[in-house]
This record gives C-alpha cells, structure tokens and sequence, in this order.
C-alpha cells in the first residue's frame, strides 16, 4: 500500500534526509504536496518530486487549513515551529513523522503526546539512530542478556570541529533561546539512546558544561570579521569557512545555498551566516557538557559531549554484571566480552551509505509500515516512548545553569502534571 505524504521544510533535513525514501522506493511514498517559505527550496523540491503548483505552499497554516490532502506529514521545520503544526496536523487527522527535538518546551512535548493518544494518530520522532543496524543490534544483544544487568554506561559524542562550527556556531542552532539548549538540539539523540538502552525510568540527573571557546576575546589578532573580508588569521585558523566549503567540506555547501558553483558559495558565505568569523558570532551554546544519570535499578550513566574532536562519531561502553560492550558506531563494530569464559566477540554491522548510517532510511520505513499496521486502530507509537529523552535534556539542562545541582526527577516532572 502506497502512502502519500505532505512535507512541511524542505531544507536539509526534510528535503534531503527523508524525503529521498520516495525517490528510493516510489511504491511505497509519494511527495503530494509541500510546504516551504523560501521560493527557491520550495521550487526545486516541487519539480524534483513532481508536484503540482495547486500543492505547493509557502507557509504551513495554508497547507494545513486545506482539507486533507495526504495520508501522512513530515514536520522538519526549525525547533521553536514543530508546535503549532504538529498539532494541527493530529487535529486534521494526519499521522505525523516529526524532527527532534520534539520541542524545546517541555510542556508543548507533553501536549502534543496527549494530543495525538486523543487523536489516535501517529506521531513518530525522528530519533534516527534507534535504526541504525549498530544501535539495533547493540540493543538485541542486551536483550539477550548477554552482559547480564546493565551496571553503567559510557557514551561519548564526538560532534566534529567543524561541525561545531557549522551548526552551532554559525548557523540555525548557534542560539539557545531561538532554537534549543545544545543538550536538546544535538544530544536529545543520545539521552534517548541511554533511556532506550538502559531501559529503567531515570531518577536523578546533574550536568555540566559552558561555551568555552567560541568568544571574541579568543579571536586571533588581525582576523576579520568574516572569512571573506581579506582576513589575515585565515592561514592558521581551522574554522576558515573558504577552506571548508569549497574544500574537504563541500558537501555541506548544499545546506548554505542552493547555487553549489564556486561563485555560488562565495556569495552565500559574504552574505550569509556561514560566512562570518566564528569569534564573532552571537552563538551561546555550550561547545562541551557532561551529563551524569542514575537509573531505578541503580544503574549510572555518563555522557559526554565535545565539539573538538576529528570527526563526528559516537563510541559507548555498556558494563553490566556477566560481561562487557564497547562499541564504535563509525566504524560499525562492537566488542562483547564474557567475564566467565573471557571470550571476545565482535560483532560488525552492515552500515548503509545512507544518512545516519542508514538510520534516516531506517526511520521512514518503520513510520510507514506502523501507519499501514496501526491505520484506523490508533497509537502513539514512539512519541512517548522518546519522552523520557527529552525530559533529562530538559533536566540536564536546568542543573547545567544552576551550577550542576542534581534534578531529581520526580520532583521536576511535577512542574508539568
């Protein structure tokens, strides 16, 4: 059964994450219909899926007031514009595949759970690595109790220098009150992950962390206040944005502009945010933070963030009371070893060249096959499933800029009933 969607952005995530499942597998989704405020991603992404003018919208209220035009409805607008869709998207009867973060207020993510367990739609969170072949067989393995109870849990996330660079301190997530906390924006993924491994309700949570590095007063002498503008530092600075866009990095290009010349990305990076000297932005969030968490079963995690680092990868360690997992999600392997028989096995998963290691594939496909299993029956499959995530985002954050005093978390999701 073919299921048709209406997608709601069509940046990088929308229009290039998840709306190629159609593109890939055009008997199983089909764009009808878009919305999207900027003319020129509007246009391509209407031609590119064949999209009639009468079903191409600049703004989603309009989409959305029309009578029900799809089956189905990706939201991958900014954070602070997933509410209001999101809403009247249950409310007009579409199952919703959503962007993390849910929201950046803990409040809209408890209403909109409840809105559609009302509805009985749908509401499925792009929380993409539970699909990946790495973090699915990670699990099956605990499941299986392989390293017996679960003790504690290392996981690292290894944003990436320029990656840092690029999202967080030039572009769409650089400020927390315009977009979400880093905690929220990057991290959701991986309080996720530790709730779904760890698979205890969490009870206490204590974070720090702090923009260290990207200030003005760390801005080298004679550096310019874009990279364009003849900046003399250029040569010995890592975060030169001609460098990157027109270098290793230019695959990213496609998210600053539409026009991928050379001359094309000269212009977006005069003109626009990505261009601009990483000193002397109006970033503040945190470009490092650590999380602590301690489980029902008594189980304790740590998490650690950091924007210096090579590349952008994640490793974890799982220690439970029969054996051990140490595992590396780039490299797509992981080591289980036995405390009674010493024996190591490692055990390397197939990882896509699709997004997320296949998990952005993965994700669209599990939506699609519960919208066809659960049409007409009702369910909130996922959404609540994922609240817990963002509860200790939301924790986490607040013990961040209360100096790192534990939230217990009872007491905090008294707040919001």
């Amino acid at each position: 059964m073919k299921l048709t969607a209406l997608l709601i952005g069509a940046g990088g995530r929308g229009y290039y994450a998840y709306a190629p499942y159609a593109k890939n597998y055009p008997h199983e989704l089909e764009f009808v219909a878009v919305a999207e405020p900027d003319p020129v991603r509007r246009q391509l992404f209407a031609d590119c899926y064949g999209i009639g003018q009468q079903n191409v919208f600049a703004d989603w209220q309009e989409a959305l007031s029309r009578s029900k035009m799809a089956d189905v409805v990706f939201i991958c607008t900014q954070d602070r514009m997933h509410f209001d869709p999101t809403m009247m998207a249950l409310q007009q009867g579409y199952h919703v595949l959503l962007e993390k973060p849910i929201s950046p207020e803990a409040g809209e993510c408890l209403l909109m759970e409840q809105e559609a367990a009302l509805r009985q739609r749908i509401l499925t969170v792009c929380h993409v690595l539970r699909f990946t072949p790495f973090w699915s067989q990670v699990k099956a393995v605990l499941q299986e109790g392989a390293i017996g109870e679960i003790v504690s849990v290392q996981l690292n996330e290894n944003v990436g220098y320029f990656h840092m660079a690029h999202s967080f301190v030039r572009g769409n997530w650089r400020h927390a009150a315009q977009s979400s906390p880093m905690i929220l924006a990057k991290s959701c993924h991986d309080m996720d992950l530790l709730s779904w491994l760890v698979d205890q309700e969490c009870t206490r949570i204590s974070s720090f962390g702090s923009l260290m590095h990207f200030r003005p007063e760390h801005a080298p002498q004679n550096s310019a206040q874009r990279c364009t503008d003849g900046c003399l530092a250029e040569s010995a600075c890592p975060y030169a944005a001609p460098r990157f866009y027109l270098g290793d990095g230019r695959e990213w290009a496609k998210f600053i502009t539409a026009d991928l010349s050379n001359s094309g990305i000269i212009h977006a990076l005069q003109e626009g945010p990505y261009g601009r000297c990483v000193y002397r932005c109006d970033n503040d969030v945190v470009d490092h933070q650590v999380v602590n968490a301690e489980f029902a079963g008594g189980a304790t995690a740590l998490f650690n963030m950091c924007g210096f680092t090579r590349d952008s990868s994640r490793h974890i360690q799982i220690m439970g009371t029969k054996g051990e997992i140490r595992g590396f999600m780039e490299q797509s392997r992981f080591v289980v070893f036995d405390f009674l028989t010493h024996r190591e096995t490692e055990v390397k998963v197939h990882a896509p060249g699709t997004g997320h290691h296949g998990g952005d594939e993965g994700l669209v496909r599990s939506f699609l096959r519960e919208v066809r299993e659960l049409e007409g029956a009702g369910g909130t499959y996922h959404v609540k499933s994922v609240i817990q995530g963002h509860m200790m985002c939301f924790a986490a954050e607040e013990s961040r800029v209360n100096g790192g005093k534990t939230v217990v978390m009872s007491d905090y999701r008294k707040n919001f009933g």
